[in-house]
């Protein structure tokens, strides 16, 4: 029996998250220049909605760039930018086609005209598709996620919408961007870096950490699924004894 067939008689994770590390590595090893490493981690990222799609994962969420990635250098970052412009444009039509539904998290106030434009309308075209949601961090960080949800509430309370005292865990959930998704049960992370990067902090309290030392554009289906058999054979306790 092939792993992938082992995976799909065991319970799946409904949300994977992934943080894609190794895209300037790959290029270092290979002797080729940055953006290349960066177009290669994103043909990889075709593959693995692909393969979370056809099993049966509800939710994928990528780390794409963060609000620490704003510091690269211009060039990397602008690169960066239009190869996320050039993906929506290439993808937009298949992902739809495959009932898809694209949602991109971040603050987009930190983004160009044109990257808006090309997420809103990706967002627009796939909204009502029921197929595999697949978020992609862009300009994210948790700690501004968080920063946001609680001005969000204190707002709440001044127009009297809400009592200090009714917010709790919901109601601070119901501020993230990932308002009304599951938690990520496993987060998968490249290149053998061993820290979440302040990628969804409030959402991953509970979450199976899976580290590899494959670079991401080197991350095949067949990785994703030793990481999700490995997440089969552990035992989740949400805190409690067993």
């Amino acid at each position: 029996m092939s792993l992938r067939d082992a995976i799909l008689q065991k319970p799946m994770p409904q949300h994977i998250a992934i943080i894609m590390d190794g895209n300037r590595r790959w290029a270092e090893r290979h002797g080729v220049a940055r953006v290349e490493g960066h177009e290669q981690g994103y043909k990889a990222i075709h593959d693995i909605v692909d393969a979370c799609d056809a099993l049966g994962v509800k939710y994928l969420s990528i780390y794409a760039f963060s609000t620490e990635n704003w510091s690269r250098s211009k060039d990397e970052v602008d690169a960066l930018m239009q190869l996320f412009i050039d993906a929506c444009k290439w993808e937009i039509e298949e992902l739809h086609a495959k009932n898809v539904k694209v949602n991109f998290l971040g603050d987009f106030d930190a983004l160009s005209a044109t990257c808006r434009d090309e997420f809103c309308k990706t967002i627009e075209v796939t909204q009502h598709n029921t197929g595999i949601t697949f978020n992609i961090a862009i300009s994210y960080g948790s700690r501004w996620e968080i920063a946001r949800a609680a001005r969000l509430l204190a707002e709440r309370v001044e127009k009297g919408e809400m009592r200090a005292e009714e917010i709790d865990e919901n109601a601070i959930s119901s501020c993230l961007q990932t308002a009304g998704m599951p938690d990520p049960d496993l987060l998968i992370r490249t290149s053998n870096e061993l820290r979440i990067s302040n990628f969804l902090l409030w959402q991953l309290a509970y979450a199976e950490l899976y580290f590899t030392e494959v670079l991401w554009p080197d991350f095949t289906p067949e990785e994703l699924y030793k990481a999700i058999d490995e997440y089969q054979h552990r035992q989740r306790r949400f805190g409690k004894r067993v």
